[in-house]
């Protein structure tokens, strides 16, 4: 166990727990084993989906009969107390006793409750909620995705150290390349804040990663940067904005695929193609936001993706253990 990274699991949060994220938990195993899971719930609940299918050296059951509500507001999750398996969960990285934390459950309240149990990391204002998108190159860090509505330049340099951080953390063999989201390429085009963070991050070097100026909405895939930086408001849009296009995509081809012979015929002789497509655009791969900024990491699992999506989230969580994330960021904020 003393080599193993601990994963502290909410694992009453989103749709279908526990056994949701016990079945992911599960299939994760299955190709890593270099994880020790701390599990916060229920404990009749979990038992009867866990029991002999993970050795007993790679978990434990924290039981708690509290819970953490879709329903709730952020507030009203705090106020449930401190013994609902989301709060005891993001204590136990509070307290060293795991090394990260996940959570499917209330987005809201998992932020509120991180921010009330976990310092941030010294010289950062605000945290921020990134998430992985996909590109014609491999795969972008996009941040910030909901948790800033309003930023100033400050906080948006340090959305670029940490998604550097956060890139380098996955994907160690590349350099992160980052780039403000705005409505122009050109330096004249955004609001006074994306004017002023673009002057700081063109005239002054940073170690850990390259500058290359503005991005547009629709240059978000081509894959010529790997780290995305906005406000919360803009990003939220781009990624719901992206997320539904996906999905009309993919609905249309099944619709025209489904429609008629001709379709169902040319489905058959492009299966192979048309598989490759599908599984480009599965969300489920891109599962597990990350909550950066605070001294512990915390991600966040989607409430609606199944046991799959779940396990993918949990090789987020390895990697950016492995990755050493908030010791790259506290090198680099300096």
């Amino acid at each position: 166990m003393l080599n193993l990274t601990k994963i502290a699991v909410d694992a009453m949060g989103g749709d279908g727990s526990p056994k949701k994220i016990i079945d992911g938990i599960i299939h994760n195993h299955k190709s890593n084993t270099q994880n020790f899971f701390i599990i916060f719930g229920n404990k009749n609940e979990i038992e009867p989906y866990i029991t002999n299918k993970i050795a007993k050296e790679f978990y434990k059951i924290i039981h708690t009969e509290n819970m953490v509500k879709s329903t709730d507001s952020p507030l009203e999750a705090a106020k449930r107390g401190k013994d609902t398996s989301m709060w005891l969960a993001i204590n136990s990285v509070k307290n060293k006793e795991a090394d990260i934390v996940i959570s499917a459950g209330n987005t809201g309240a998992l932020l509120v409750i991180s921010k009330l149990n976990l310092k941030m990391i010294e010289n950062i204002d605000k945290p921020a909620l990134s998430a992985l998108w996909p590109n014609k190159k491999g795969m972008s860090v996009v941040l910030d995705l909901g948790a800033n509505i309003e930023c100033n330049s400050k906080n948006l340099v340090d959305f670029s150290i940490m998604g550097a951080s956060l890139y380098k953390s996955l994907y160690p063999n590349n350099t992160p390349k980052i780039a403000l989201l705005n409505i122009g390429s050109e330096e004249l085009k955004g609001n006074e804040i994306i004017k002023e963070t673009f002057q700081i991050l063109n005239e002054k070097k940073f170690k850990n990663f390259d500058f290359s100026g503005y991005i547009e909405g629709n240059q978000l895939m081509d894959g010529n940067v790997n780290v995305i930086i906005s406000d919360g408001f803009t990003g939220n849009v781009a990624l719901k904005t992206a997320e539904g296009t996906a999905n009309f995509i993919t609905d249309e081809l099944k619709m025209i695929f489904k429609g008629s012979i001709l379709g169902k015929i040319s489905a058959i002789l492009n299966y192979s193609n048309l598989n490759k497509f599908r599984k480009r655009l599965d969300p489920r791969l891109y599962n597990g936001a990350i909550f950066i900024g605070l001294d512990s990491p915390v991600v966040k699992s989607h409430g609606g993706t199944d046991f799959i999506g779940f396990s993918n989230s949990i090789d987020v969580c390895s990697k950016i253990v492995k990755g050493n994330l908030i010791n790259k960021i506290r090198e680099n904020i300096q």
